[in-house]
């Protein structure tokens, strides 16, 4: 097929990229002007060829280029090309076909040629991973994107095939709301709005639904249980719906500014990783597609007015209602990362992306989803549950107090790693975009790893003797032992094998190192 699109090119350019990562679509943009085919390999739907890729070209960042078998790097070694060399290898990809070397092609290492063409076409997931980028001159501005051939449409379903299957208790709550039974409530000089007792609940169970009082009863609690609806604090006591003059109100309706709240999460509960991995990858999507060609700039505004940003709201209510306390430590850290990692991009289209210290403060103080039932910020996203409810940058007291119920899910321990989940590099972005909890642990070593491959992470002045380091290191030192001496040691055991490291390996036996922490970059990349 490449070779019919572009007659006189018998070799390839191979990117391997993940979705929603600058660095690849600015590499992709630059490469779509050289007139040559370029296939895309997603590493993210093939997360197999981490470890050859790795193999061959020594490094765990996105994206890594290879004209034919010849490996280049990344983005800014191919931003950094002498126009010479750039000339040779376009006239290598021309002139000279893939040696048996290169590493073949997802599709390619799944076909013996014996397949037939009905087999093919239904074979997505052996052809969707590959692209042909046409030759194009994109005029400059945020409109510029290079033009994709994908050789299966399949890849612009991604999880629009989610089907709610609706809770059958969401129709006894719509009916509900319909009703007179919610309103103003008095609890001695205090007014409680949008509220309810226990005992009205019950009494409109048994006259609208016909239930029998110890039906109503259950209804009741399984409407508290199954997050529908929550109690009002401080307002009455007793436990039974039937006799309890306690206020409740619908999760909904619970004053409180989360995202995701408003409206009713009436879908059967997902697994909470499972909605979360699905929400993680429509927000990426939907970033790519605002992402401006040099990979600089995102049109949070357009993006707002996307049907897959509405449909990926409708998806975030349904985090209302997902439970929490039953998930392993494997499963609370791939569900917060991908919520976390989600809940940023939200937040910069509703509220627009912050551009200094007081907004930075407010983002990631009251940018929030409603999940479990309970509200959850960035800041206790981050600090309180994958740091194990550790204090944050200027923060004076823990996330979450004793009597907290979201303390329940907060780790055990902080949790390093998740640093470099949170975060993505200014040079390349770690290959993984959605964390599962199957292979949490190895994911978040190949981020820490990719992290520190970059000199934005970590750079070594063997000559000086030192060590210049993120801010992050210093911001959250007490994760990584809290002296330098343990700090150092934490990074060389997490860095992969490369100069790098030996530099580090060196200047620490010299006994003699100087630490200090690199300029961080707060610039905002919304394009508004």
């Amino acid at each position: 097929m490449m070779g019919e699109t572009e007659g006189r090119v018998l070799g390839r350019v191979t990117v391997y990229s993940v979705l929603g990562c600058p660095h690849c679509v600015q590499a992709k943009t630059s490469l779509g002007r050289l007139g040559l085919p370029v296939c895309d390999v997603d590493m993210g739907k093939h997360p197999e060829l981490r470890g050859s890729v790795k193999e061959l070209t020594g490094r765990s960042t996105v994206p890594q280029i290879f004209f034919n078998s010849v490996h280049i790097g990344g983005n800014d070694d191919l931003q950094e090309l002498l126009p010479e060399e750039l000339e040779r290898l376009v006239r290598l990809v021309r002139e000279e076909p893939v040696l048996s070397e290169a590493l073949p092609l997802p599709e390619e290492n799944q076909s013996d040629g014996s397949d037939t063409a009905e087999e093919a076409d239904g074979d997505a997931e052996t052809m969707h991973q590959c692209y042909l980028i046409a030759p194009d001159q994109p005029a400059p501005g945020l409109s510029a994107q290079p033009q994709y051939a994908s050789l299966s449409s399949s890849l612009l379903c991604y999880h629009s095939e989610f089907k709610c299957e609706r809770d059958a208790l969401a129709n006894v709550v719509e009916d509900l709301k319909r009703s007179d039974v919610i309103g103003f409530q008095w609890r001695g000089l205090s007014m409680c709005r949008n509220s309810f007792t226990g005992a009205q609940l019950v009494g409109w169970l048994q006259k609208e639904k016909g239930m029998e009082m110890t039906k109503a009863c259950e209804t009741g609690q399984v409407l508290l249980d199954r997050k529908y609806m929550v109690g009002v604090a401080g307002a009455g006591k007793g436990e039974g719906f039937g006799v309890s003059d306690r206020l409740y109100r619908l999760m909904e309706r619970n004053p409180h500014s989360a995202l995701n709240a408003g409206q009713t999460a009436a879908c059967s509960p997902l697994q909470a990783a499972e909605l979360s991995a699905i929400l993680r990858d429509m927000i990426l999507k939907l970033f790519s597609e605002y992402l401006s060609s040099d990979g600089k700039c995102v049109d949070y505004k357009a993006m707002s007015l996307s049907p897959v940003f509405e449909r990926y709201c409708e998806l975030a209510v349904q985090l209302q209602r997902v439970e929490l306390l039953s998930l392993t430590r494997e499963e609370k850290l791939a569900f917060f990362i991908n919520t976390y990692n989600a809940l940023v991009i939200h937040g910069n289209v509703r509220m627009g992306a912050p551009t200094n210290i007081w907004q930075r403060y407010k983002f990631f103080n009251y940018v929030s989803y409603l999940i479990g039932g309970e509200v959850f910020t960035l800041q206790d996203i981050e600090n309180g549950v994958l740091r194990g409810n550790r204090k944050g940058v200027a923060q004076l007291l823990r996330p979450f107090s004793k009597t907290d119920p979201r303390l329940q899910v907060a780790l055990p321990d902080a949790e390093p790693l998740i640093h470099f989940a949170l975060n993505c590099g200014a040079m390349g972005c770690p290959p993984i975009k959605t964390y599962t909890p199957q292979d949490i642990d190895s994911q978040l070593r190949t981020a820490a790893e990719s992290f520190l491959e970059n000199d934005d992470g970590c750079v070594v002045d063997s000559e000086k003797g030192e060590v210049r380091l993120s801010q992050i290191f210093k911001w959250y030192k007490a994760d990584f032992g809290g002296t330098d001496e343990k700090l150092l040691n934490w990074i060389l055991e997490h860095m992969g094998e490369s100069p790098k490291r030996s530099s580090l390996q060196s200047v620490l036996s010299s006994g003699k190192i100087k630490v200090s922490y690199l300029p961080y970059d707060w610039s905002t990349n919304s394009s508004h």
